[in-house]
């Protein structure tokens, strides 16, 4: 008899995941050799997904939903205790380390796109608000978020090294794969995602990118 298996995560959330994690090392890349054309249109990348994400933790599948995972301080600390409830999906604490990335990721565009290098050659599509001083403020930040960003990601990368060595449990395989095999007999429980939800987020986050890649000006 084949072994079920439990879904976990659902396409859309695996390929925001992935896509994230490449366009994260582009930008990275096109920054520090002066791609700026390349580096702008990776930042609306990420913009898209960004967005598409906060759609999808509402009426995604159901281990994306914020209401499912984001819990109170309490339910983190019971979980590090080794008191919290086993479920598929983000533990209390992942949760707070997915609502952690999502906000230091959203900081880092939205200061992207007022940012204005020294010489006021290159700006980001909305840095004609706000002055030059701010703008410059704003590419600073855009910076020094973005090494925030890489000691967060650093902490991410030692959470599934510990889980994979002091806990033996694989927590990349499922993000690739979608599901975790489980026990025979066990009762799996489908995660809900829906196409056409799906395909509203990519259009909502389609408008929204364009709009703002636009600075707002039709």
């Amino acid at each position: 008899m084949r072994q079920p298996v439990q879904p976990v995560w659902d396409l859309p959330l695996r390929l925001f995941h992935w896509l994230l994690v490449a366009l994260i090392a582009f930008s990275w890349w096109s920054g520090e050799n002066h791609e700026m054309e390349w580096h702008r249109w990776s930042g609306y990348a990420i913009l898209f997904l960004l967005v598409f994400r906060l759609y999808w933790g509402v009426v995604g599948g159901r281990t994306a939903r914020f209401a499912r995972f984001v819990r109170g301080p309490g339910a983190a600390l019971a979980y590090l205790r080794g008191a919290g409830e086993a479920d598929v999906g983000h533990n209390p604490l992942g949760g707070w380390s997915v609502v952690a990335m999502l906000t230091i990721l959203i900081a880092m565009v939205t200061a992207g796109l007022f940012a204005v290098d020294v010489d006021g050659l290159e700006s980001g599509p909305l840095a004609d608000y706000v002055s030059f001083d701010t703008g410059r403020w704003a590419s600073d930040m855009h910076s020094l978020i973005f090494n925030l960003l890489v000691g967060l990601i650093a902490l991410h990368v030692a959470a599934i090294l510990f889980y994979l060595v002091a806990r033996r449990r694989n927590l990349v395989g499922p993000m690739i794969a979608g599901g975790t095999k489980v026990a025979e007999g066990t009762t799996t429980v489908p995660l809900g995602a829906s196409f056409w939800r799906a395909l509203i987020g990519l259009l909502i986050a389609g408008v929204v990118t364009y709009a703002v890649s636009k600075g707002l000006r039709f």
